[in-house]
C-alpha cells in the first residue's frame, strides 16, 4: 500500500457524484432526446472506468 494508496481516495468522487439525487434528477438538459438524469449517471459509469484504469496504472508502475 504505502504511498500510492492515497490515490485510491479518487474513488469517492463517483460515490460523491451520485450521492444526492436531487441535484440530477431532473429532464432539461437533455442529450439526444435522454433526459439529463439517464446521461449524467451513464457518464459517470465512463468516468469510473477511466479512473479505475488510472489508479490501476498508477498503482502497478
Amino acid at each position: 500500500m504505502g504511498a500510492k494508496s492515497g490515490w485510491y481516495w479518487l474513488f469517492l468522487l463517483p460515490f460523491i457524484g451520485t450521492l444526492w439525487p436531487p441535484f440530477y434528477s431532473s429532464y432539461h438538459p437533455t442529450l439526444a432526446g435522454f433526459p439529463f438524469m439517464y446521461w449524467y449517471l451513464i457518464l459517470w459509469i465512463f468516468l469510473v472506468a477511466i479512473l479505475s484504469g488510472i489508479i490501476y496504472f498508477i498503482d502497478n508502475r
